[in-house]
C-alpha cells in the first residue's frame, strides 16, 4: 500500500509530465513543418475520431444498443450544430427530445 508521500510524488510527477507535454506543442510547432498532406491528414483525423466517440455515446448502454431516445436526441442537437444554433438550444433541444421520448414510452 503506497503512503501519503509516495502518492503525492506521483501526482506531481504526473502534473508536471501533463504539463510538458502540453507546453511541447507550441514550442516545437515552429520548428517541425509537417507536409501540407499530413496536416490535413491530422485534421480529417481528429474529426473522425470525434464523430467515433459521438457515434459509440450515442448509440450504444453497456453491452448493448442505447435505443432510440439517445440517438434521436443526439440526431436532433447534430443537426442544430450543423444549422448554427446557439449551444444552449442545441444542448437543451436534444435533451428535450430524449426526455419527451422517454416519457412517451420510447426507450
Amino acid at each position: 500500500m503506497p503512503t501519503a508521500t509516495q502518492l503525492l510524488a506521483a501526482m506531481l510527477g504526473l502534473t508536471a509530465g501533463t504539463f510538458l507535454l502540453r507546453l511541447s506543442g507550441p514550442l516545437l510547432r515552429a520548428r517541425i513543418n509537417f507536409p501540407r498532406r499530413a496536416e490535413k491528414l491530422l485534421e480529417a483525423s481528429a474529426t473522425v475520431l470525434l464523430t467515433a466517440m459521438v457515434a459509440v455515446t450515442a448509440l450504444t448502454e453497456g453491452a448493448g444498443a442505447a435505443g432510440v431516445a439517445r440517438p434521436a436526441g443526439v440526431l436532433l442537437g447534430g443537426l442544430l450544430a450543423w444549422r448554427k444554433a446557439p449551444f444552449l438550444v442545441v444542448v437543451l433541444s436534444a435533451a428535450a427530445t430524449a426526455a419527451v421520448l422517454r416519457l412517451i414510452g420510447i426507450e
